[in-house]
């Protein structure tokens, strides 16, 4: 009769165990989301807002790191002159903002 009773303890012990390590998985689930993905996705947002106030005459910086002005801004494309006379042409999605002008405080 005590190995028995021995048994259904261990039996509840390990049923016990599945729900807490259900509750840690969460916890880290939970954790993973605050801490990597809503900054990311905050930080695209972001960018995204940039790349929709860029105005002609605007300093950008490319993907591939190349500075210049934006010359002309057409619905996927913008022209850059990297030079007096020289322009390029990038995708959209691949220009950023330069960060000469200070940061907008919140």
């Amino acid at each position: 009769m005590n190995l028995l009773n021995s048994i259904f303890l261990l039996e509840a012990q390990s049923q016990g165990g599945g729900i807490s390590g259900m509750i840690m998985i969460v916890a880290m689930i939970v954790i993973f989301y605050f801490f990597m993905i809503r900054p990311q996705s905050k930080k695209q947002k972001e960018i995204k807002k940039a790349r929709e106030a860029m105005q002609a005459g605007d300093k950008v910086i490319t993907a591939g790191g190349i500075h210049g002005k934006i010359k002309d801004i057409s619905e996927n494309t913008i022209t850059v002159e990297v030079a007096q006379g020289v322009s390029l042409k990038v995708d959209k999605t691949s220009v950023y903002p330069a960060a000469d002008k200070p940061a907008e405080k919140k």
